[in-house]
């Protein structure tokens, strides 16, 4: 299907106002959290007010483009547990993210981190599934959206990117060890991240089993 490569005049009037990092997760935390496996691309982001963490993340990145930052996007892999996909920029030589999340702690950082390890790990108290396992274990290099033509108005697209993250190289944040040595998440914990998620949107371990 053909897609019109610009934006429309409604449209710029919504983008316009998300002048700093912070306005573009403000954005993405109005909007509602789907539950649907389809991509949206960041257009159809602002036409439906709908996005999951990979729609949120690739609308973040092509935000902060538009703002002069590198449009660029990082997947945080996870065992028995989705992944979870943020945009990041750089301000002052240090890192931060954006992100949209079902869950509370999975969304902003502040521009603070030195590296995008550290920046990762800030993630991980966070990062726990529904058997309150603490899920996190890799994270990928930065993918640059710049050479995808018209992503920001194709969903079709976003399908070509998402497969791009799933053979992207990986750093591991762990050694076999210290992943025997995890605790489970403690229950103030736990239900403290779980504010406000949409039950539809949460992956359960246990059916895998």
């Amino acid at each position: 299907m053909k897609t019109n490569s610009f934006w429309t005049a409604d449209e710029l009037r919504i983008i316009r106002t998300l002048s700093t990092p912070y306005k573009i997760q403000e954005f993405l935390n109005s909007v509602a959290y789907s539950t649907e496996s389809h991509y949206r691309c960041p257009r159809t982001v602002v036409k439906d007010r709908r996005a999951h963490c990979f729609d949120g993340a690739v609308f973040a990145a092509a935000m902060l483009g538009r703002l002069g930052y590198k449009p660029q996007i990082v997947d945080m892999q996870a065992v028995r547990d989705d992944d979870h996909v943020i945009a990041i920029f750089k301000k002052n030589g240090r890192i931060g993210s954006i992100a949209k999340s079902n869950f509370v702690g999975l969304r902003y950082r502040e521009p603070i981190y030195k590296n995008l390890r550290e920046l990762v790990m800030s993630y991980f108290p966070s990062f726990y599934n529904m058997d309150k396992e603490y899920s996190l274990r890799k994270f990928s290099v930065p993918l640059g959206l710049e050479k995808y033509k018209n992503y920001q108005f194709d969903d079709d697209v976003m399908e070509v990117i998402g497969l791009k993250l799933s053979y992207i190289p990986a750093t591991k944040l762990m050694t076999p060890a210290m992943i025997r040595s995890l605790q489970i998440v403690d229950d103030r914990t736990f239900n403290a991240g779980m504010l406000g998620a949409d039950p539809k949107g949460i992956y359960y371990p246990s059916k895998d089993k």
